[in-house]
């Protein structure tokens, strides 16, 4: 683990784990947003004053994107997992319980980064929306591919358009993670991911 030493008090030498800092700041931005997020938050959070913040990360802007690649390695791995199974329904199934699951853990705050990041960003963070936004469009775009692959295949009807399901797949997506979010339960969550599966084209 990386070590940064900051300056603090009297002039004292303060050591920190920029691991553990980083950390901590994701843990606030995901259940606050990145607006919702203070500075006093999360230097409280990270264990660290705001110079030490400034010097590690640069600002609360490239904090957040910090966080940001940290959730998506460490939470996201199943979307990578769920485009290499073998039919368009066990990839959709694969990504919703995998959604399902990073979303509702006891132990970490509920719903999605990336949703709960963009949906309170005002004027003044357009940047962080944009840069959300096109991390969402890059994973979108693979799982359109994907799709396309199981229609030529023959996995899916020839009616069924690439395009359609996976946004029908990503608007249940971010269901999930704004009721998450909101407080619903697992076993709710678990009847929504059941019902999509249900009315799943697949033949």
């Amino acid at each position: 683990m990386e070590t940064d030493v900051a300056p603090v008090a009297k002039g004292r030498p303060r050591e920190f784990c920029t691991d553990a800092a980083l950390a901590a700041a994701l843990r606030v931005f995901w259940s606050k947003g990145y607006e919702g997020a203070s500075l006093t938050e999360l230097t409280a959070a990270m264990g660290i004053t705001r110079p030490s913040l400034y010097a590690a990360f640069g600002n609360k802007e490239e904090l957040f994107r910090k966080a940001l690649d940290l959730y998506e390695a460490e939470k996201l791995d199943y979307v990578g997992n769920a485009l290499a199974e073998p039919t368009a329904r066990a990839v959709a199934e694969h990504f919703m319980r995998g959604a399902l699951e990073n979303q509702t853990r006891k132990s970490e705050p509920h719903g999605c980064l990336g949703v709960i990041g963009s949906m309170a960003c005002g004027a003044e963070a357009e940047s962080i929306r944009d840069e959300v936004l096109a991390r969402g469009a890059f994973a979108k775009r693979k799982l359109v591919e994907r799709m396309q692959q199981a229609r030529t295949e023959g996995d899916l009807p020839a009616h069924i358009d690439p395009e359609a399901i996976t946004s029908y797949l990503f608007a249940v997506l971010q269901g999930m993670a704004v009721q998450a979010g909101a407080g619903a339960t697992r076993e709710e969550l678990e009847q929504l991911v059941e019902t999509a599966l249900l009315v799943w084209p697949s033949r």
